[in-house]
C-alpha cells in the first residue's frame, strides 16, 4: 500500500470543516433564527431579516458557502490522483450534492427571495407586515430545509470520505 499524500489529508480535513460549517449555518436558521423571527412582530421580523441578509455577504461566511463545493471536488481529484477510489466517489458525491442542493438552490431561490424582501419597505402596520412575512417566511423555510438536508448529506459523505482516507483504502492495482 502506498502512503496517502499529506495534501489529501489536509484537503479532506478542510472539506470536513467547511461542510460542517455550512451545514451548521443552514441548520441554525431552521431551529432558532426563523422560529424567533416568526414569533416577533412582523415589522421587526422583516427589518431583522433584511439586516441579516445584508450582513451575510462577508469574508467569514464566504469560505463555507462558496468554498465547500470546490474544496470537496479538489479533494475528490486528489483522492483520484492517490488511487483512493472509494474516497473519490464519496468526496465527488458530497461536492455534487452541496453544489446543487446548497449553492445552486440558494442562488436560484433563497437569494432572490431575500433580495425581494430587502427591496420591500417595512409597512407601518403590523397587519400589512404580517401579510408580507406570511408570504415570505414559510416558502423561505421550505427551501432552507432542503438546502440544510443537502448540506447534511454532504457533511455525512465527507465524514465517510475522511474515514476512508484514514483506513488507507487505496487501490493498489494502479501501482
Amino acid at each position: 500500500m502506498t502512503r496517502t499524500p499529506t495534501a489529501l489529508y489536509v484537503a479532506g480535513f478542510t472539506s470536513l470543516v467547511l461542510s460542517g460549517a455550512i451545514f451548521g449555518f443552514f441548520y441554525a436558521w431552521i431551529c432558532s433564527t426563523m422560529w424567533g423571527l416568526d414569533a416577533a412582530d412582523p415589522r421587526v421580523a422583516i427589518t431583522a431579516m433584511q439586516a441579516m441578509n445584508a450582513s451575510v455577504r462577508n469574508i467569514v461566511f464566504a469560505p463555507a458557502f462558496f468554498g465547500t463545493g470546490p474544496v470537496l471536488l479538489v479533494t475528490a481529484g486528489l483522492a483520484l490522483a492517490a488511487s483512493h477510489r472509494p474516497a473519490v466517489l464519496v468526496f465527488a458525491a458530497a461536492g455534487l450534492v452541496y453544489v446543487l442542493g446548497g449553492t445552486v438552490l440558494t442562488m436560484a431561490i433563497n437569494v432572490p427571495m431575500n433580495e425581494a424582501l430587502g427591496a420591500t419597505p417595512v409597512p407601518d402596520t403590523a397587519e400589512a407586515a404580517a401579510l408580507i412575512w406570511a408570504d415570505y417566511s414559510p416558502r423561505w423555510q421550505v427551501w432552507n430545509t432542503i438546502r440544510t438536508v443537502a448540506s447534511g448529506i454532504s457533511l455525512l459523505l465527507t465524514g465517510v470520505g475522511v474515514f476512508l482516507l484514514g483506513r488507507g483504502t487505496q487501490d493498489n492495482s494502479a501501482a
